[in-house]
């Protein structure tokens, strides 16, 4: 099921094709859709294309195409535009509500407790969520973790910032990733490979990496935005 953001993206990118031939360009979209960045069309795009709505045509600019339509828009086609905004409007996903901001705009992401940002400490599944702009996040399945401790400071990671995480089990060297090490303590570092170890590299002078047996850490997730409270 689509978003409504997702569903007024599709539905402009086809009006533009039928009437010009051309997809239109980001800045386009981003005007259209009344969003902050281009980043934010970026992200509508990817979320489409995963779907199969919408596929990039290579080496080409402004070259999208419609792959199918979602039933909604195909329906509205010819409805009137109130028609078309209560179809959008019914397509939305049941999410659990936020007070005051439309549900495309916002991700109930499960919390899963605290992750060191220092030595490791135990891994905590918690039961609770947070609410988090989907702008922070990008395609696929996200959780979050707040941070304790100061080993990540100079990466603009800080004791008591939530870290958006994207839940994988690969990582390339050089990025921020939750390691899970002998299956019982989480912390977050870069990740760098060496042979059969692995290092898990802290961004503070203060701290030392740590180096383990590959076989002992697993890759839960890699950072994908951070969200942080002001006092």
């Amino acid at each position: 099921m689509l978003t409504a953001k997702q569903h007024e993206l599709i539905r402009f990118i086809q009006q533009r094709l039928e009437e010009t031939g051309i997809s239109p360009s980001f800045e386009e979209m981003k005007e259209a859709l009344d969003l902050k960045s281009k980043s934010g069309v970026h992200r509508l795009i990817s979320a489409l294309e995963e779907r199969g709505f919408i596929r990039r045509l290579p080496n080409r600019a402004r070259a999208l195409e419609i792959v199918k339509l979602p039933e909604s828009a195909v329906s509205s086609s010819t409805a009137a535009p109130s028609a078309a905004n209560d179809a959008v409007s019914a397509a939305m996903p049941a999410k659990a509500p936020a007070p005051a901001a439309p549900a495309n705009d916002i991700i109930d992401v499960p919390l899963h407790g605290r992750i060191a940002a220092g030595a490791p400490i135990e891994a905590i599944e918690g039961q609770s969520s947070m609410l988090v702009p989907a702008a922070l996040l990008g395609p696929g399945e996200h959780y979050a973790l707040e941070v304790s401790g100061d080993s990540m400071i100079e990466a603009g990671i800080f004791d008591g910032d939530f870290a958006l995480v994207k839940r994988t089990e690969s990582a390339r060297d050089g990025e921020i990733v939750v390691a899970l090490v002998d299956n019982e303590e989480a912390t977050l570092k870069y990740l760098r490979k060496d042979g059969g170890r692995v290092i898990l590299d802290p961004a503070n002078g203060a701290y030392d990496p740590q180096v383990y047996e590959a076989h002992r850490v697993q890759v839960q997730g890699k950072l994908a935005g951070l969200l942080r409270r002001y006092h």
